[in-house]
């Protein structure tokens, strides 16, 4: 049980974030790298350090101006699957998780960070732009995430569980309101004398 909250806990840091969650997995764990996270094992540790530290930084300095943060909501969107996949995995790897198939932990582990990430792209494009306590929460929970996958999976599994429940609640209240504010079909009828 304590492989699968590695596993969650991984795989939503991955939502919060793309290169920090990879950067802190591999420099938790300096003796090994990224050699038991998939894809990233074949990547020399140089190059993989400089290309993670880049996009960190993008990651944080990008989201001061408008456009800076759209392409970043955009790239995130499209990559927190794939890492979320990685990250599970590698916490499988690491926790030695057996008796289940990488593809299921894979297929998991990116649907959990794309659910989170589908959350925070919609905040963003419902408020027009995050409160910078929300952007400063995701990288703090980022790196927490990710630190608890290693060092204490019943913690970060449990603020990732968290996180899902609070996600399902934010989406449900989005389709109550939108379902408000939809007209109703009657509306739309046509009236054949105005032709």
């Amino acid at each position: 049980m304590i492989q699968v909250l590695a596993v969650i806990s991984a795989a939503a840091s991955g939502g919060l974030r793309v290169g920090l969650p990879l950067l802190i997995i591999g420099l938790v764990n300096l003796d090994k790298l990224w050699s038991e996270v998939p894809l990233l094992n074949h990547v020399k540790p140089e190059v993989l350090l400089a290309i993670l530290v880049s996009i960190t930084i993008f990651e944080i300095l990008g989201t001061k101006r408008m456009i800076g943060l759209r392409v970043i909501q955009i790239i995130q969107l499209i990559l927190s699957p794939v890492v979320g996949a990685i990250l599970a995995v590698g916490a499988a790897n690491w926790t030695n998780l057996e008796y289940v198939p990488l593809w299921i932990i894979a297929i998991t582990g990116g649907l959990f960070a794309l659910v989170l990430r589908f959350v925070l792209v919609g905040l963003f494009f419902r408020w027009g732009k995050l409160p910078i306590i929300l952007t400063i929460s995701e990288d703090i929970l980022a790196m927490i995430l990710s630190l608890f996958a290693f060092s204490a999976p019943e913690n970060g599994g449990l603020i990732a569980m968290l996180l899902l429940l609070l996600a399902l609640r934010i989406s449900s209240e989005w389709r109550q309101w939108y379902q408000q504010k939809k007209p109703p079909l009657n509306d739309f009828t046509i009236n054949p004398d105005s032709e």
